[in-house]
């Protein structure tokens, strides 16, 4: 009789495109989030957490084919008795959601309503280096409002943000622009042929990477790329491309130069005169609030995100210089944009609602914060009291209660004690501030031991022999002083 085969133990890996994240990188995400969530409640914003698990139908970008929906997200169709059931799939944003909610529940909430919700989101692209299938958005919005002092206020609110979780003023601002005014330089182009403006629009999202050389190539005849490869251009004459360039080129050294400059650049265009207006609108609200030009400016070289915004578009940049992966100096670049979108509740009731929000990437800003020293350092862990007598753990657990009771971390050794030096071991390795230490004589003569983690390890860094005794690391108190004593070291390293 054939031998029965075992199965093959499962890989224990993560699925590619996908991380684990350990307790000081929570922690860290966390107490952000409370930062950022705090900022938003404070002007007004409420919180909200909806489904992680939308219709394809209402994410609206995708739409299932024959077999699955079009890649870019996490997709699968309900088996329903048989029957095939609606597709459905996890959420690729925060703002297709908020459509959704706004749709459904209308007649149950504040007209504007304004919310921010924070958590994952999922994409199914083709993961890379620092590039994830699941990352966590912190969006805020406003639905319903068709002012620009909303669009002002999100701009504001932003700034307020990148301060409070530490980024300094001067290594960041906040650039801001409107479709409306690019929708003008069209129109004053004369161009009608769709195909040739969506050319058109696609050639001006490639601004930042090949400047306005690149953007006059590639809307002339064409340009090499950095590969050698010939890239078509849309193929419109010098005088054609002069507003779009006239466009990118237009910010100045002020506010009212920059607006000046992008009223000759869309000439007679009342869309392009309206957009110019907003952006006036906007600079004069914000001017009013106490936001400069070096928090927030007025930049037509915003351009990103402008095929799916309907009015004004802005972008927080981080202007401080970090080292890249082959040692060169490069500015940290965007870690949060948003806009007007007037279109997307349109898609559920028929008719337009005006809507504008932010979304600030949460794993770009960590790594913002780590790079300007704001976070990163060990964590501390808990004390960690000793067991000496494993018949004795009521003892012990009433000592990690008490600390507990004051605000102390706190948690008792539930490994094997037999090895008292694996127990200082475990310690070390969690990072604990201090070992409390209760042996029978301690017990007997009512005082505990305190070793104070951090200034051992100190000691023995750097410390001779002799330093070694003047400066002991490990204290003697009555038991009834276990709570002080263990306070007193936390706070001597806060």
């Amino acid at each position: 009789m054939a031998k029965e085969q075992k199965a093959p133990k499962p890989k224990a890996q993560t699925p590619k495109g996908f991380r684990d994240y350990f307790g000081t990188e929570v922690t860290e995400r966390a107490e952000m989030l409370a930062q950022i969530a705090g900022v938003y409640h404070r002007y007004g914003f409420d919180a909200l957490e909806s489904s992680a698990v939308e219709t394809v139908e209402a994410l609206g970008k995708f739409l299932p084919d024959v077999d699955r929906p079009n890649e870019g997200v996490f997709a699968w169709q309900e088996d329903e008795d048989g029957d095939k059931g609606d597709w459905l799939a996890l959420r690729y944003d925060l703002t297709a959601p908020l459509a959704r909610v706004y749709a459904q529940h209308r007649n149950d909430l504040p007209l504007p309503y304004r919310r921010y919700a924070m958590g994952p989101v999922w994409r199914n692209e083709k993961p890379g280096p620092g590039r994830y299938r699941q990352f966590y958005q912190c969006d805020a919005d406003t639905v319903g409002s068709a002012s620009v002092a909303a669009d002002a206020e999100i701009c504001a609110m932003l700034a307020d943000t990148l301060e409070v979780v530490g980024i300094p003023r001067g290594d960041y601002i906040v650039r801001v622009n409107n479709r409306k005014v690019l929708n003008g330089v069209l129109e004053a182009m004369g161009l009608s042929d769709d195909a040739q403006r969506d050319a058109v629009l696609r050639t001006v999202d490639k601004f930042d990477k090949v400047g306005e050389s690149g953007v006059r190539e590639l809307l002339g005849k064409g340009r090499l790329d950095a590969s050698g490869a010939y890239i078509d251009g849309v193929g419109l004459s010098d005088t054609q491309a002069e507003p779009v360039i006239a466009f990118l080129t237009s910010k100045g050294e002020t506010a009212a130069q920059t607006i000046e400059n992008l009223k000759a650049a869309v000439g007679d265009s009342a869309i392009g005169a309206d957009g110019v207006a907003e952006l006036e609108q906007i600079a004069d609200l914000l001017a009013a609030g106490g936001y400069g030009p070096d928090r927030i400016v007025i930049d037509p070289s915003v351009v990103r995100g402008l095929g799916y915004y309907t009015g004004p578009v802005f972008e927080a940049e981080l202007t401080f210089e970090i080292l890249d992966e082959k040692g060169r100096k490069r500015q940290f670049g965007s870690v949060a944009g948003g806009g007007r979108y007037d279109d997307l509740v349109k898609r559920f009731i028929g008719q337009p609602v005006p809507a504008t929000g932010v979304s600030i990437g949460v794993d770009r800003l960590l790594a913002a914060l780590r790079e300007k020293g704001r976070i990163g350092s060990q964590s501390v862990g808990p004390v960690v009291v000793t067991v000496m007598d494993r018949d004795r753990m009521g003892d012990y657990q009433a000592m990690v209660a008490e600390l507990r009771s004051a605000g102390i971390r706190a948690e008792v050794y539930l490994g094997n004690p037999k090895n008292f030096g694996n127990q200082l071991k475990y310690a070390d390795k969690r990072n604990s501030p201090v070992a409390v230490i209760e042996g029978g004589d301690e017990k007997a003569n009512g005082v505990v031991q305190i070793k104070d983690l951090i200034l051992g390890a100190k000691i023995a860094e750097s410390a001779s022999l002799e330093e070694w005794q003047d400066r002991p690391n490990q204290f003697e108190v009555p038991r009834d002083q276990l709570v002080s004593k263990v306070r007193e070291i936390l706070e001597s390293y806060s």
